[in-house]
């Protein structure tokens, strides 16, 4: 992948109507070179529309991602919710691939009072049954455990790199603002430079060369995240940040979940490329 593309985490708010194709024709209109389609209340598009989807996306040569839905606890106590959970990740990575998408974001898990190494036994092991299957499947999306916002919610940086090394298909999706929601920290230049050096350690060059990323301003409190902000109204070091990827450097997709979307995604891809200017 050549370098850092930049977009929004579903249908910017400027496009005719809340269709992804919609969003694929306005990403390619403001400049932008990806989108993630949002799946977040559940997998209702077809696989008709999906196929056109991706017809599209591979015209305007936009890269597309997918997000599953919210609904998803790998370490729920009751089976079936367990059972509900992969079919989720299952539907999710199925109609995404037939978009193009190539990577699943999703949220993994809730320690629900358990230990943190307990939960990671049970998500290792339900993912596992879900990359079995994708395989089965000759599905070849990454499936992609996002760093959470809060404390309650299983997904640190050391978790979602551990699952990468140990589970073939996995890779990390890295939430900067949710990471630093949830420390009160990583907010600075040398900061950022040893998230992406943790990155390189574990999972080496491949690893920086195929991030996914997702970046917003983030308003939080002593158990983590509230609520996403526009960068301009966070305190998020968003300049600093990029001045990392460019400088070890970074490849990969960074999606705006901005409350703005577009906005915040295009003053990225802006200050990103005044930055390559600059040296």
């Amino acid at each position: 992948m050549a370098g850092l593309l930049f977009g929004t985490g579903g249908t910017p708010h400027s496009a005719k109507t809340h269709s992804t194709v919609d969003g694929i024709r306005r990403i390619a209109e403001l400049g932008l070179d990806c989108l993630e389609i949002e799946f977040v209340q559940g997998v209702k598009m077809g696989e008709a529309s999906a196929r056109e989807v991706a017809k599209l996306a591979t015209e305007k040569g936009i890269k597309l991602s997918a997000h599953a839905p919210y609904f998803i606890n790998l370490n729920a106590r009751e089976p079936d919710k367990i059972k509900a959970s992969q079919e989720r990740l299952l539907q999710t990575a199925r109609i995404g691939a037939l978009c193009g998408a190539q990577s699943i974001v999703f949220h993994t898990a809730f320690y629900m009072g358990d230990a943190p190494e307990k939960t990671y036994v049970m998500v290792k092991k339900y993912l596992s049954e879900v990359l079995a299957q994708l395989k089965k499947e000759k599905n070849p999306v990454w499936v992609r455990p996002e760093v959470m916002g809060k404390g309650s919610e299983f997904g640190t940086i050391d978790e979602v790199l551990q699952l990468s090394t140990e589970l073939e298909g996995v890779a990390p999706c890295i939430d900067f603002a949710h990471w630093h929601a949830r420390t009160g920290k990583f907010n600075s230049y040398p900061e950022f430079v040893s998230i992406l050096r943790q990155v390189k350690e574990r999972l080496g060059q491949s690893g920086l060369d195929n991030m996914h990323i997702h970046f917003s301003g983030i308003k939080y409190g002593a158990k983590g995240e509230i609520s996403h902000l526009n960068l301009k109204e966070a305190d998020l070091q968003y300049g600093e940040l990029l001045r990392a990827f460019r400088d070890l450097p970074v490849k990969g997709l960074v999606i705006c979940e901005s409350p703005n979307l577009e906005e915040d995604a295009m003053l990225l891809k802006e200050t990103y490329q005044r930055l390559l200017k600059v040296g």
